[in-house]
């Protein structure tokens, strides 16, 4: 969320950035909420006006009575009854303007890096870099799917009588694959200096608003019948949700957590689900990574972490490259992100197997995270990055460690993960 002192001094940059965002809707917002605040100020001015003449009233009137003077004192106390209705009516008008002036500013974009290219959607994002080289068999690299129950490795069928479409059941060899990625993800993270959690897996609506955009909202959380508490779509929400309305110390910064956690995602506007993969779904886990840092620092924090999902995925031999996201394809609060994207053998393109973000203040102000130094108090700054996502990472495991005769070869890095077995055969 923007500073409102900020919008209220610089509303032309505001709408510029608007504009590159492609978001031309929202350009009267930036009008609308100038004047609520305008008027939310007066009220609150006339407001304290009249909490200030109370009090000098209130010390006329026991003057008075000491003096002797009740009936003076009384008909002065009158007139406080009536200020107190008056004050009463601006306190509740005050608080209705706030809201309104609130409501507004989350929906406002947040102002994002000048680094990042314009754009109207993802078809515009800019590739930054590869690591690894891609490579194609000579062999035909089967559907992710087919791979799988071949190793009898997955049970879609059952699942979707069970819960229907996107959802899974893992079985045997494949299914400890997956919780050796997300193991060997957790101690990747721990050897590089991050603390491991594992965090709630609700939240209640405020972190939910404090962490995410009303649209994203929407299209991803599953809300918990007749209670205050969402099922997360990623663990970020609630490892962000930690520090809500907390002042911590500048010396304690950063904050570096990687957690485990499922993950719960509607999918809603999502073309559907498909019936035989599992790139797209309703349920999987995840294991995460998040900063909390002082506002100097986040340039550098975004850097690292888009670089440890990299040398995780390098590590598993799997080929990636980078892509800086355009502004139209940045959510609401983002100032900057980065996606990380696997190579496919099967389909010869890369795919989106990660999502680094720097979200600046945005969080912090909606959550009041703050940081305390010799300056005084100042909002924190807050990072994200996907460390690993199975089963969509599998998708890109399978594929790049296949060998002709099906089995998956198991890189050596992985291999303690899998009690020492170096290859998945039938």
């Amino acid at each position: 969320m923007i500073d409102i002192k900020f919008l209220r001094e610089n509303p032309d940059a505001v709408k510029e950035n608007i504009k590159k965002k492609f978001q031309d809707s929202k350009l009267g917002l930036v009008d609308e909420v100038i004047a609520l605040d305008a008027e939310s100020r007066a009220v609150k001015q006339q407001a304290d006006d009249l909490r200030a003449n109370r009090n000098k009233i209130s010390k006329q009137i026991g003057m008075l009575m000491g003096q002797g003077k009740k009936e003076e004192a009384m008909a002065i106390k009158e007139e406080v009854t009536k200020q107190a209705q008056l004050l009463a009516e601006l306190e509740q008008k005050e608080a209705e303007l706030s809201a309104k002036v609130t409501e507004i500013m989350m929906r406002i974009p947040q102002i994002i890096d000048p680094s990042v290219p314009i754009g109207k959607d993802d078809s515009e994002n800019v590739e930054i870099e590869r690591f690894g080289e891609p490579f194609v068999p000579e062999f035909e690299v089967p559907y992710h799917t087919d791979i799988m129950e071949k190793l009898n490795g997955i049970d879609l069928d059952s699942a979707r009588k069970v819960a229907g479409n996107g959802f899974y059941y893992l079985m045997g060899d494949i299914a400890r694959l997956h919780s050796a990625v997300i193991s060997y993800a957790r101690d990747f993270m721990i050897d590089r200096g991050f603390t491991y959690c594992v965090p709630p897996f609700m939240i209640r609506s405020n972190v939910v608003t404090g962490v995410m955009s009303f649209a994203e909202m929407d299209s991803m959380m599953y809300k918990i019948e007749g209670e205050d508490l969402y099922l997360i779509g990623t663990s970020e929400h609630s490892m962000i949700g930690k520090f809500i309305d907390t002042i911590n110390p500048e010396e304690t910064l950063p904050q570096t957590l990687t957690s485990y956690s499922p993950c719960f995602r509607k999918e809603k506007g999502a073309h559907g689900i498909e019936e035989r993969g599992v790139y797209r779904i309703h349920q999987f886990e995840k294991q995460e990574m998040i900063v909390v840092c002082k506002p100097e620092d986040s340039k550098m924090w975004f850097d690292k972490l888009w670089q440890n999902t990299v040398d995780l995925f390098r590590s598993m031999d799997i080929p990636v490259r980078t892509l800086e996201c355009c502004s139209g394809d940045l959510a609401d609060l983002k100032v900057r992100s980065l996606d990380v994207e696997a190579w496919s053998p099967r389909q010869k393109k890369y795919f989106e197997v990660g999502s680094c973000s720097n979200l600046g203040d945005a969080q912090a102000r909606r959550l009041k995270i703050r940081v305390s130094g010799k300056g005084g108090k100042y909002f924190a700054h807050t990072l994200n990055n996907t460390v690993v996502a199975p089963p969509r990472m599998l998708i890109a495991f399978l594929e790049n460690n296949l060998n002709e005769d099906g089995s998956i070869r198991i890189p050596e890095a992985l291999r303690p993960y899998m009690g020492g077995k170096e290859v998945i055969g039938k």
